[in-house]
C-alpha cells in the first residue's frame, strides 16, 4: 500500500493516480498493466443486481471510462464493460471510444471459472473476481493452456499486450 496525507491507495490506485495525475476522477473497477508496468486495459463490472441493458446505467458507465481515458497521460487501448449478460470491448483512439470491437456471453466466459455461473446470483465484487481471473489465465495461463475466447482476445490485439508472465490484474 502507499501512503498520502489524504488516504490510503492500493498499488493500482496509485498507478491509476499517476497514469492521470488527476485524482478526483473515478478509478476503473479493473486495471490490467503489460509487462512494462504500462495500463492497456479499463474496465467497469457491474454485477446484480445491475446490468448495462438500462441505457442510463450503459452510459454513465461508458462517460466514467472516457472520463479516466482522457484525463490519462498515456494511451490506453482497450476499454471494457461486464455485466453478468455481456462482456462489451472497446478501442480507445486517444480521443474517441468505438462501438464495441466484440461482445461476449459473460456466461461463456466465466462459467469454466465458476461452473455454477448460470444457475446462481453473480453480484459485483464475484463478477469483479471472476473477470480478473480469466484475464489472469490469459496472461498466465494458469487455468487452461486454451483460455476462454483466446482466438478473439489474440484478434483484437488485447492478448498480445496482457500475454506475459509480468501482467498485473488490479
Amino acid at each position: 500500500m502507499i501512503y498520502s496525507d489524504k488516504q490510503t491507495l492500493t498499488w493500482w490506485e496509485f498507478r491509476a493516480i499517476q497514469a492521470t495525475n488527476i485524482e478526483d476522477i473515478d478509478f476503473p473497477d479493473i486495471v490490467a498493466l503489460d509487462k512494462e508496468g504500462q495500463i492497456v486495459l479499463i474496465a467497469e463490472v457491474k454485477g446484480l443486481p445491475f446490468n448495462f441493458k438500462e441505457i442510463k446505467a450503459k452510459k454513465y458507465a461508458i462517460l466514467r471510462l472516457i472520463d479516466y481515458l482522457q484525463a490519462a497521460k498515456i494511451a490506453i487501448l482497450f476499454a471494457m464493460l461486464v455485466d453478468v449478460n455481456k462482456i462489451l470491448i472497446f478501442k480507445w483512439d486517444g480521443n474517441n471510444l468505438s462501438e464495441p470491437i466484440i461482445s461476449l456471453n459473460t456466461a461463456d466466459v466465466l462459467s469454466h471459472y465458476e461452473p455454477e455461473f448460470r444457475d446462481k446470483s453473480i453480484f459485483s465484487l464475484y463478477l469483479k473476481g471472476l473477470t480478473e481471473a480469466w484475464l489472469h489465465d490469459l496472461a498466465y495461463h494458469w487455468k487452461s493452456e486454451i483460455p476462454p475466447f483466446i482466438k478473439e482476445m489474440a484478434e483484437i490485439g488485447l492478448l498480445q499486450l496482457v500475454e506475459d508472465e509480468r501482467t498485473e490484474i488490479y
